[in-house]
Order: structure tokens, then C-alpha cells, then sequence
């Protein structure tokens, strides 16, 4: 492929433009389980409680060569072999949970007759969504909208097993109910059912724990805990039981690594096979020395068209941010989409000099920022079925610092997200008629853009002072919002910012000005309907818009530059000063890469707590009655695309080709059939 010139600001501004609806495909329905992507395609397979199901299509499949695809089918096996892992990680006992399930919903015996058969379909349905008992977002269990009597009836009629302590779980709203607390006036680690630790271990012993490890003034420390579980020896020590070929998940690596392998040998060129190389030889030995090595070579292998993101990643689900989830995603660039927006990357120096952090908080010499937009071929993990739309990494600092870092944006997930948005809440919570018309004329390019910078240049912006520790040791359980936080600001100050035009990535300012009042809608209302009545904001991604959006409308009350408006008894924010409110993005922008820079604990807190947890309970209350006649569920997933490897009379692949399930439940059977590989 040719990549397009960067040269004519106005050329690429027209080809951004086009690419907002480049795979837009006919709407016919099919009444056949799968789909070609010539048919007429279904994007919303399934609605349960809080959840839509949706699915997703691979652009430009047929233009990949036999060696590609067989690497993307690899690579996607490799991850659904992995899949057991992230169920484990989540809670302990929700494989057993998960298989109790699948043998029910297969199974043709039963009560399925009676009205309590809706309601275990829908928490099936849920849990499987979830990859557990817990909600993927909230934290909260879920609660059976069925007796235990019921359910051991279904269990006792279709020979599923389930232990007297995984009933317990289930049914009892009190016992394990918050996967991960993030109460820091309690002991998170006590107070979190997620399977990183074993019970009864407290939130000061692992701190103890790794306090002896962390060498102060190393300037490439490895991730500390990132792939393990702490558990008590037998003198009642903690220690790490360590992911790897033989130890913990032993069996679902091997099938990784089986795969991995395969994969390997149909690589595109050397980096891609020697990062593969070094993930494989991480799985096998668990040493995290060697997944430095892996990061900083798979950070370096830029060339070729397929990609892959796997491994034990991100370190949202532990309450302490040190051992990561395992994922996968699986993706294939889109060429014209990436050659478009690769002038952010190009610009990233200018970003950074630009930026309003402190001059010693600045880097000197950004380097290695590589950013696409890819198609999702495959996910797995804590990526499926709720998967993010846009990913940065490796995370560690001094990685990214030295060898850069890879961003990418989901392009064709994106694109299913818009395809299946139907009706709008957009015209209930807009302050007037001109805001409802700027979001729906630049809207979805400015949320592009503000992914795009989001990921390229927040996540790789700023540094640390020299001798101060990692974000998770310094800033704890605050360090995950304010990471996220530090993205957004970057991305919304620069969202105004007339470089942006003039690199011709928007056409007018008039897109940054929809991006601000598409977040500060969000962040003070929209995101609210995410929770239950009486709850607090606990989630990462949550806290930090609300943070950032409760920061600027009270700052900016002296020049009133966000009024709150009440108007037939409903509330609007209505932003008064475009630029007065850019200003305060970059002055937040700068404290909280001081904060980071620092490590200052104490400002981090009560930056978090003071505007990013609390919620006004009436306007959410609001919130929710406002937005209960639209039936819009809040989060989505996806069904994967089947990749379907063709043989010839001696078994070797001849061809690889892409079906698209339309059945939610069906999947999540095959999955578990499949991919079984923990006991």
C-alpha cells in the first residue's frame, strides 16, 4: 500500500472527512445465523439489562494474503485459548460458575417454562458479558432475579454442579459483592473479591511486600506483581505464584504458547517473529525482566500490516494497580485511515513543547510514537466482549520514554459503535438548538480526533522527576484516574488549539468546541445514568470525566464560563467561554502532571475525592428519569467475527475465511466447549 501524502492540509482534511463513514455497509436483515459482509448485516444482535450486544465487521479481509491471515487466525486462537485466565483473575469462583451455566443453557431439561427461566437467561447472559459474576464497569455483583431454589432445581435436573461456597457467591448480596473496592478509607485489597489475592491477605502486607522489592532511583524498573497472585507459603509469608508454563494457568499458556508459536512462523518480517519470540519465551519462564525485553521489542517492530496487543496488560482490576488482566486484541491496519491521521504522531514534539506543563515536566525528545487506526479481527480477555476503542501502550514509563510507544484507535469498532447508535440522547441534554447542530455536524469527527490525541500524545506526554517512583507506587489506587484524566486534558486542550486546523485535521474550531460540549454533558450528567440510585463514581474512566468537568465548571463560576441552566425542570450546562474554559483545561492540565511528576500522593487524593467520586444524588436521579424513555442501554459489547481456516487432503490451510455469528448465547457455548482449558 501507498501511504498518502501529508503535504496538503486541505487534501487531508477532505480524506479524514470521507473515512468518518468508509465502511458503512448495506442494511438489509439476514435470517441466517452468519453473515458475509456483502449481505445485508444486523449490528445489534441482542439487549440484557444494562447491555447491548452488538457485532462488528473486518474491512479488507480478502486483500490479505494466506500468510497474513493465518498469522491473524493464530494470533485470535492464542487469545481465546487464554480465555479461562481472565474469568479466574476476576473471581475465584467463576469458572465453576461459568460452567454450571453452559451445562444448563445446553442442556434440553429443565424448568425452562416458568417465569424464573427469563430471568436466569438474562443473568447468564450477564455473566457471560462480564467474564463473571461482577459487573465488567460498576464492580457491583450482579443479584439473581431468580430463587436459589429455582436454581438448584436447574442444576439438580440437568447434572450441573456448583459448590456450597459458589452458591454462597451467588445469592448472598453481601458476601464478595465489590470486585474492586476503590474505598481508600478502607483496605482495598480486603474489601476486593477479584482473584489477585488470596483472602484474607491485607492491603498493608502487600504494600510491605513490595516495598522490599522496588530498588529507589531505578531509572528501568520492572512491573512489579504484573503476572502473578499473591498467596500465603507455608509459614504464612506472602509470595508470588507466578503465571507461566508451570505454574499458575499453566494448561490455558500452554495453549497460548502453542499458538503464539504457529504464529511465529508465518510472521510478517524479523522484529514482528523476534517479539513474538520473546512473548513466548515470557509465558514460558514468567521472568518480567523478559517482558521488558518483549514491550521494547514489539514497541520497535512497526512494519507489516497486522498487529496484536496480548498478555497480562492492564491494571485496572487490581485495587492496588500491579498485576495485570489478561487480553487480547487482535487487529489489522487500515491504511488510507492511518496515513491520514499519522500527522499526529509526526507533530508529537510540537505537542509536547506546546503543552502547558511545567518546563521540567516536558520531555526533551519524544520518541517511537506509532499510531494507527486498525481492524479488530479478534478479542478475548478483559477485551471481550467489552472492548475499548482506542489503546496505548506499553505502559511502563521509561519504556515509552526510550523506545517509544504504539497507539491505535479501533477503527471498525468505532464504526459498528456509530452504525448501531439508532436514536440520540444527544437533543435531551443540550442547553440549545446551535449545540445540538455543531455535535451533529462535527461530533463524530471530533470524537476521533480527541481518541486519537487521547492516545498519541496524552498517554505519551510528560515525565517523571528524576528519583521519584511509578505512578502506582506514588499516586496508588488514585493513579489509574488521574492517568486517564492527564489523556483527556491533553486531548481537550488541544482540541481548540488552531494548530489543529492548520495541520488540516479539522476544518474549523467549531469541532473543538462540539468535543467541549459533548464532555462537559457527559462528564456532569450523561455518565450518570452508568449507576445505580445512591452510588458513588468508582470507575477510572468515570471518575477522571467527572474530575475533570466538576474542576473546570467550578473553577470557571467567578467569569461564569459553564452555567448551569434550569428549564422546565430540567437541567443544562451550557458552556458561555470556549476559550476561558480551554484555559482551564491547561491549567488542570499542569497541576495534574505535577501531581504525576511528583508523586504527590495527598493532592492526587484529594483531587479525585473531592471531584470525581461524589455524585448530587437528586441530579442523578434526574438523569435516570430523563433518560428512561429512550430504552438505550449504557454499555455495549461486541459478538467476535469466526475465523474458518480451509484445509486441503493434507490438512494444510489453504484459505482463512471471516463468518459473522449473530447469536450472543451460541458463542459464548462454543467459547466454553472450546477454550476450556483451567479446571
Amino acid at each position: 500500500m501507498t501511504f498518502i501524502s501529508m503535504k496538503q492540509p486541505l487534501f487531508l482534511f477532505l480524506l479524514l472527512l470521507s473515512s468518518i463513514g468508509m465502511y458503512q455497509c448495506q442494511q438489509p436483515a439476514t435470517d441466517t445465523e452468519t453473515t458475509t459482509q456483502t449481505d445485508e448485516f444486523n449490528w445489534v444482535a441482542d439487549t440484557v439489562a444494562d447491555l447491548r450486544i452488538l457485532r462488528y465487521q473486518v474491512p479488507g479481509w480478502d486483500q490479505l494474503t494466506l500468510d497474513q491471515k493465518k498469522l491473524v487466525y493464530y494470533l485470535t486462537q492464542a487469545g481465546l485459548s487464554g480465555r479461562d485466565i481472565i474469568w479466574d483473575q476476576n473471581y475465584r469462583h467463576n469458572l465453576e460458575i461459568r460452567r454450571a451455566l453452559e451445562t444448563i443453557v445446553s442442556s434440553d431439561k429443565g424448568d425452562r417454562t416458568g417465569a424464573e427461566w427469563q430471568p436466569f437467561m438474562s443473568y447468564a447472559k450477564r455473566v457471560w458479558f462480564s467474564n463473571g459474576i461482577h459487573h465488567h464497569y460498576a464492580n457491583d455483583k450482579f443479584l439473581p432475579g431468580f430463587s436459589r431454589t429455582y436454581f438448584e432445581n436447574l442444576l439438580r435436573q440437568t447434572g450441573a454442579t456448583l459448590s456450597e461456597d459458589a452458591l454462597t457467591a451467588m445469592f448472598d448480596p453481601e458476601h464478595d459483592r465489590k470486585k474492586v473496592s476503590s474505598d481508600a478509607s478502607g483496605d482495598v485489597v480486603a474489601m476486593s473479591a477479584v482473584n489477585f489475592y488470596a483472602p484474607g491477605i491485607t492491603q498493608a502486607e502487600v504494600e510491605a511486600f513490595y516495598a522490599k522489592k522496588i530498588v529507589k532511583g531505578d531509572k528501568t524498573p520492572v512491573s512489579w506483581g504484573l503476572n502473578s497472585r499473591i498467596v500465603r507459603d507455608e509459614n504464612g509469608q506472602l509470595k508470588e505464584d507466578v503465571y507461566k508454563l508451570d505454574g499458575l494457568y499453566g494448561p490455558a499458556i500452554a495453549e497460548v504458547i502453542k499458538w503464539l508459536t504457529l504464529a511465529a512462523g508465518v510472521a510478517e518480517n524479523e522484529p514482528q517473529r523476534k517479539a513474538l519470540e520473546l512473548l513466548i519465551q515470557y509465558y514460558q519462564i514468567g521472568d518480567l525482566k523478559t517482558w521488558d525485553d518483549y514491550n521494547i521489542a514489539w514497541a520497535q517492530a512497526t512494519e507489516g500490516d497486522i498487529d496484536y496487543i496480548q498478555g497480562f496488560v492492564e491494571v485496572y482490576n487490581d485495587p492496588l494497580g500491579y498485576r495485570g488482566s489478561y487480553e487480547s486484541i487482535v487487529q489489522i491496519k487500515d491504511f488510507e485511515a492511518s496515513a491520514r491521521m499519522k500527522v499526529l504522531s509526526d507533530n508529537a514534539q510540537w505537542f509536547e513543547d506546546n503543552s502547558t506543563i511545567m518546563d521540567e515536566h516536558k520531555k526533551a525528545n519524544v520518541v517511537g510514537i506509532t499510531y494507527n487506526v486498525v481492524n479488530v479481527a479478534g478479542e478475548s480477555g478483559d477485551a471481550s466482549p467489552s472492548t475499548p476503542i482506542g489503546v496505548n501502550l506499553p505502559n511502563a514509563n521509561w519504556i515509552r520514554e526510550q523506545y517509544g510507544s504504539k497507539s491505535v484507535s479501533l477503527g471498525n469498532i468505532i464504526e459498528a459503535y456509530d452504525q448501531a447508535s439508532g436514536g440520540s440522547i444527544l437533543a435531551e441534554f443540550a442547553h440549545d438548538e446551535e449545540e445540538v447542530a455543531r455535535v451533529k455536524e462535527f461530533g463524530a469527527l471530533g470524537d476521533k480526533l480527541a481518541t486519537a490525541l487521547h492516545e498519541v500524545i496524552g498517554h505519551a506526554s510528560g515525565k517523571l522527576n528524576p528519583g521519584v517512583g511509578t505512578p502506582k507506587e506514588t499516586l496508588k489506587t488514585y493513579s489509574s484516574t488521574l492517568e486517564e484524566a492527564r489523556a483527556d486534558i491533553v486531548a481537550l486542550y488541544f482540541m481548540m488549539d488552531p494548530k489543529m486546523v492548520e495541520l488540516g485535521l479539522m476544518p474549523s474550531l467549531e469541532v473543538g468546541k462540539a468535543e467541549y460540549d459533548g464532555f462537559i454533558s457527559n462528564g456532569l450528567m450523561k455518565q450518570l445514568r452508568r449507576l445505580e440510585p445512591g452510588k458513588d463514581v468508582e470507575e477510572a474512566h468515570m471518575r477522571n470525566r467527572q474530575l475533570i468537568a466538576a474542576w473546570v465548571f467550578e473553577k470557571g463560576q467567578p467569569d461564569n464560563v459553564i452555567e448551569k441552566v434550569t428549564r422546565d425542570g430540567k437541567t443544562y450546562f451550557n458552556i458561555t467561554d470556549y476559550d476561558k474554559l480551554r484555559t482551564l483545561f491547561g491549567q488542570l492540565l499542569r497541576e495534574i502532571q505535577r501531581i504525576k511528576s511528583e508523586g504527590d500522593y495527598r493532592a492526587g487524593q484529594a483531587l479525585v475525592e473531592t471531584y470525581g467520586v461524589k455524585v448530587d444524588q437528586a441530579l442523578h436521579q434526574e438523569v435516570l428519569d430523563r433518560v428512561k424513555p429512550f430504552n438505550i442501554p449504557p454499555y455495549a459489547g461486541f459478538i467476535n467475527p469466526e475465523l474458518v481456516p480451509e484445509t486441503d487432503a493434507n490438512g494444510e490451510i489453504i484459505d482463512v475465511k471471516v463468518t459473522y455469528p449473530d447469536n450472543f448465547v451460541d458463542q459464548m457455548l462454543e467459547y466454553g466447549k472450546k477454550y476450556s482449558f483451567l479446571k
